[in-house]
């Protein structure tokens, strides 16, 4: 049908509408670290929830630079302008144009992922330039050393809050960095009208500080995966009283204080010798060696173990340090059972487009490249 004639038959006035809560707003497609990307269905109730939570109004002044396709920019961008706020969309990310856009529009807010908050800070112009007129920094997506957040705090004027959750929703932890300097280790409490449930591997529900996998539920859950019946199944976990949760994959546990500490991805946990061995924990020591700007671990098959672990280390600029002796110098401060068979040394850590670690392009590059029995 030519557009001439599809317009001549549409009513002159737009029919009125009432939108269900539980209608459809948009899809988007997960990242993809772990497996093929999936279309999360996200309602008008989802949607409307951030709107609900944010604190934002029309002297909020956002400065984005992630993808707009993405769930980090969209819970950021979308309230702001619901609030009546106004948001300054960067084309891509460069260091010396955020620096530059934040002084000259007078930025209060940003939203950015954990490696942004690491670029600009290693920027030789950070300390000099403007940012006085911030209020308040957000953080979300992807690991946030403790220790990145602490220089964060201590560099940046205005608070740093960090956001734990899934883009298929489920429940959101909120870490309001400034005001819990000694939780810097954690991701948050659950927000308001948020749950969390600990379970094991068949399901079964953990008792309170117990370790396991997490599952939440809150107003923001996605409708399903589109055309996906099975995988939405296989991400719902149901409470003895027919209550849904969306499954995080991720393991954790609260501390008596109802922070939350996360551990790793169920699917990045590597089981060696029939020891659990959580990736973070290794990360987290190679990050303590001053010639290491980043790290990240993954399982590797092996004869012996069954999986062992290997460190893909970025050093720091300027810094020098042989595997051999990286590896020597975590293993003294590791466990016998977390011990790293082979450390290799890279450029740059893959990642998404919005900052995420490509683990498994990383263990498919090192599978037959790196010999571990």
């Amino acid at each position: 049908m030519a557009l001439e004639a599809w317009l001549e038959a549409a009513p002159p006035v737009p029919r009125s509408i009432e939108i269900a809560p539980q209608w459809a707003f948009n899809i988007l497609y997960s990242s993809g670290t772990t497996g093929v990307p999936k279309g999360i269905v996200q309602s008008h109730r989802m949607r409307f929830s951030h709107l609900q939570r944010a604190d934002f109004g029309a002297d909020t002044v956002m400065l984005l630079s992630t993808p707009l396709y993405s769930n980090t920019t969209l819970v950021a961008l979308l309230p702001t302008l619901g609030r009546g706020g106004t948001v300054v969309l960067m084309d891509r990310f460069v260091e010396q144009e955020y620096l530059a856009l934040a002084a000259r529009h007078r930025a209060t807010h940003t939203m950015l992922v954990p490696v942004q908050y690491r670029r600009l800070l290693a920027h030789p112009g950070f300390d000099a330039a403007e940012l006085s007129s911030f209020r308040m920094k957000l953080a979300t997506s992807a690991p946030f050393p403790a220790a990145l957040k602490a220089e964060v705090l201590r560099r940046w004027p205005g608070g740093l809050t960090e956001y734990y959750g899934l883009t298929e929703g489920g429940a959101v932890c909120v870490l309001a960095a400034h005001e819990h300097p000694d939780k810097l280790h954690t991701v948050g409490r659950p927000a308001p009208g948020s749950e969390f449930r600990v379970i094991d591997e068949r399901g079964r529900e953990l008792p309170p500080g117990a370790t396991g996998e997490l599952v939440g539920r809150s107003p923001g859950m996605m409708t399903g995966y589109h055309r996906r019946p099975e995988a939405s199944a296989q991400a719902e976990w149901f409470d003895a009283e027919g209550r849904r949760y969306i499954r995080t994959g991720d393991i954790g546990r609260f501390d008596a204080d109802g922070f939350l500490t996360l551990l790793d991805r169920r699917k990045d946990m590597i089981i060696s010798g029939g020891f659990n061995v959580y990736p973070s924990d290794l990360e987290s020591v190679l990050a303590g060696h001053p010639a290491v700007a980043e790290a990240a671990v993954v399982g590797l098959a092996s004869e012996r173990w069954g999986e062992t672990p290997v460190a893909v280390v970025v050093l720091r600029e300027g810094a020098a340090a042989s595997r051999e002796a990286l590896r020597a110098w975590a293993n003294e401060r590791l466990g016998a059972t977390q011990r790293l068979a082979a450390v290799l040394t890279v450029p740059a850590l893959p990642r998404n487009a919005i900052g995420k670690v490509l683990k498994r392009e990383l263990r498919e590059r090192l599978a037959g490249v790196v010999r571990v029995d």
